[in-house]
């Protein structure tokens, strides 16, 4: 079934308009344009729209909706990537959302709110410690190593590295389950993306440094279990890709 730019539109409270624009530059093409020029859309480019729409919700750039499309074509990883995106923001507003009565109580109460209550979400330092815990415990007592602590100043940086980390796994998962081999192309241009990214945002790591970082990821049941959860044979996968990708680097 096809649907026209105008039942697209109200299917999807996205103005005729907006869909033309997305159109021109390349986002989202209709699956065909009629003798008589109108523009017919199925569902895979229904289901490429909702994508986009999520996008938006989290305050993408257009531009920047075209990178993530470009590098990935999975839908499941989209949708998964996504998935965790809003769930963050949720809770986010969420302690936003406290913030904001104890600061009407307050008012209404005639009582002092406490200086960090008063900015609790706009920053979440706090919640990037407690996803950082259990693996803090594991790194201090396996490898006696120093816990990494997250300061309000550190959040952007994070949850940046956060994004391109969540999105080189996911695409890596993809191209598993896809039955793409280990040094084929696709796979070793993520890869170089992914460590340009690191090297670019205070992470200095050669292709080698790579690999001996994925090998160690086998020996760790911590990191193991956490990969492999992800997507079975992950683990194995990375290592081999990264190790593919190191032998062509030197």
């Amino acid at each position: 079934m096809l649907y026209t730019v105008k039942e697209v539109s109200e299917l999807s409270n996205v103005t005729i308009k907006t869909l033309h624009h997305y159109h021109k530059i390349g986002l989202l093409h209709p699956r065909e344009v009629s003798e008589a020029g109108y523009r017919l859309y199925g569902m895979e480019e229904l289901e490429r729209l909702q994508e986009i729409l999520f996008y938006r919700e989290m305050d993408f750039s257009l531009d920047r909706i075209k990178t993530l499309f470009a590098n990935k074509s999975d839908r499941l990883s989209i949708l998964s990537e996504q998935q965790g995106l809003i769930l963050g923001r949720q809770r986010r507003l969420d302690t936003i959302a406290q913030t904001l009565r104890k600061s009407i109580i307050s008012i209404q109460e005639g009582t002092k709110l406490d200086n960090k209550e008063m900015f609790k979400g706009f920053n979440n330092e706090e919640d990037w410690n407690k996803a950082l815990a259990e693996h803090n415990e594991h790194l201090e007592q396996t490898y006696d190593m120093e816990p990494m602590q997250a300061a309000p100043e550190d959040v952007p940086r994070l949850n940046e590295q956060a994004m391109e980390a969540m999105t080189f796994m996911n695409e890596m998962c993809a191209s598993l389950r896809e039955g793409v081999k280990h040094n084929d192309a696709t796979v070793t241009n993520r890869i170089e993306r992914h460590l340009a990214f690191m090297n670019e945002h205070g992470h200095p790591a050669s292709a080698q440094d790579f690999a001996a970082q994925t090998q160690f990821f086998l020996q760790d049941e911590f990191h193991l279990k956490m990969l492999e959860n992800q997507q079975t044979g992950l683990a194995y996968y990375l290592s081999a890709a990264a190790g593919a990708y190191a032998a062509v680097s030197q």
